[in-house]
């Protein structure tokens, strides 16, 4: 039988913000078994960047990395961000392992292409050295990732978040019982975006066209449901999308074939 593995993408505001890290981590460390934390930080990536004088670029949500932008994410995601958490969680007995992609070589990528917007040094296409990340699993090392990976060059690239913990939690599911949790702002996918507690409990592929095809699913949560189902077909047992403080009851809505 495989071992449980829960694989956790939590936002930046979630963990920029002192109150609700501190909830969402008194949470994780009480989650049994094996588990990973992956956390986003944009909003200080933009804060700092600000302060240094350094102009932010977003495009369709998704931030323009330039030279002087990548160093920016560099220093936030992986180190004031990354360390913040490590250290909050080594206080509640949890021994965390903060991690980029370049670091044991656990996730490499590539830039993208320049194609309609050049969005600069920015990682796709995840290559996930799972016997690294096993083997501190199986040492009750808990890694936490950055959005951040490298491209095998030399060079570090920005990584979207939600994608390192899909590549993350497909590339384990061969290994270990994978459930994927998406922390999210709302309690789930909602059939009513202006009613909060119309979340709906249970979607299949199936329910997921249908509601599309319906105008219920719209905008950036069609992209990150069809991640979740791209995730179950690679393995992995279940996908919750929730808020933060419901890691642990599994509220939300849990997506499954």
């Amino acid at each position: 039988m495989k071992k449980k593995l829960t694989v956790i993408k939590v936002g930046g505001k979630i963990v920029e913000e002192e109150s609700s890290l501190n909830s969402l981590l008194t949470d994780f460390a009480k989650i049994d078994g094996c588990k990973i934390l992956v956390h986003g930080g944009g909003r200080s990536a933009t804060k700092i960047a600000s302060q240094l004088g350094i102009e932010s670029k977003m495009v369709n949500g998704r931030r323009i990395t330039d030279a002087e932008t990548l160093k920016v994410v560099t220093m936030v995601y992986g180190g004031l961000v990354n360390k913040n958490i490590v250290a909050a969680l080594q206080s509640r007995g949890i021994n965390a392992l903060g991690l980029t992609g370049a670091d044991m070589n656990i996730i490499q990528s590539k830039k993208r292409p320049a194609k309609d917007v050049d969005y600069g040094f920015v990682g796709d296409g995840e290559n996930v050295d799972t016997a690294i990340l096993t083997e501190l699993l199986e040492k009750d090392i808990v890694p936490v990732l950055a959005p951040l990976t490298h491209d095998g060059k030399g060079n570090m690239l920005n990584t979207n978040a939600d994608t390192i913990a899909g590549e993350t939690a497909k590339a384990l599911a061969r290994d270990f019982d994978v459930t994927l949790i998406y922390c999210f702002e709302k309690k789930g996918v909602l059939r009513n975006e202006t009613d909060d507690d119309s979340v709906i409990p249970f979607i299949t592929r199936s329910d997921f066209e249908a509601y599309v095809n319906n105008g219920v699913i719209q905008g950036g949560m069609i992209p990150k449901l069809e991640n979740a189902f791209d995730a179950l077909e690679a393995g992995v047992s279940e996908v919750v999308i929730t808020l933060a403080s419901s890691i642990n009851s599994i509220e939300g809505t849990r997506i499954k074939k």
